[in-house]
């Protein structure tokens, strides 16, 4: 799949969801219910009409981040275990606004939590897809130490996608030359390759997943989450953001 390319039916893609995207700009809410209810609005609109098979990875950084943890003094695998328990809260919340849309979901999270989601089971999270579920990924890959862009794309691998969508939540539309808050001569790039990325240090996503993606061969789209329309422009195949392959 590139930009400008019609997404059929079926078509398999993973949309990954900063929990930063989810907060309230405006108070000291975590989460925001018109932001949440907007961008499953998108998700649920795009699912009815072209029906791709979906699923997202959230993270957590609205509610709790490792490494702040670790800041505090508190142990670094402890810290990243209550950030991934923080993924799960979005991802609640994002099934709830998506189901109350119309559109089926799932959560399966990589931490054993039966009364709350499913359990990740690679072939489980297939046949959801294959059913027309929106999964949602929950709690990273369960492990202390790897960021969730490093989780959705070992997902992404695992169910055999076709693409990582990459939504920033920072008002960056793509992938720059240089940083475009701090350098006005920062030019966007509509295609950059995973070399380019790593040699120039384009910091767009963690480097173990621009590594990973690039050994696996699956193509990463970078756009910005919270521009209006963006997440059904990304899922829909429109010309957005930067492709990085």
């Amino acid at each position: 799949m590139t930009p400008g390319e019609p997404v059929r039916r079926g078509r398999r893609l993973v949309l990954k969801m900063s929990g930063e995207a989810l907060a309230s700009s405006a108070s000291d809410e975590a989460i925001d219910a018109v932001v949440v209810e907007r961008l499953a609005g998108d998700i649920a609109a795009v699912c009815h009409e072209l029906e791709p098979e979906l699923a997202i990875m959230v993270g957590g950084g609205n509610i709790w981040r490792g490494t702040t943890g670790e800041g505090q003094g508190i142990d670094r695998a402890t810290s990243d275990t209550m950030g991934m328990l923080g993924t799960v809260i979005n991802a609640l919340a994002l099934q709830d606004a998506i189901e109350r849309l119309g559109q089926p979901t799932r959560v399966l999270t990589a931490i054993h939590m039966a009364e709350v989601a499913e359990p990740y089971i690679r072939r489980r999270a297939i046949r959801h897809l294959e059913k027309g579920r929106v999964v949602i990924f929950a709690a990273g890959m369960g492990n202390p130490y790897f960021t969730t862009d490093t989780s959705a794309a070992l997902r992404a691998a695992e169910i055999e996608a076709e693409m990582l969508l990459k939504g920033t939540h920072s008002g960056v539309d793509g992938v720059y030359s240089a940083d475009p808050k701090l350098d006005s001569t920062a030019v966007r790039f509509d295609e950059v390759t995973f070399m380019d990325v790593v040699n120039r240090d384009l910091r767009v996503m963690d480097l173990t997943a621009i590594t990973f993606c690039k050994d696996n061969k699956l193509p990463i789209l970078v756009f910005d989450l919270m521009a209006p329309g963006a997440v059904r422009r990304a899922l829909a195949g429109d010309e957005i953001g930067t492709l990085i392959r």
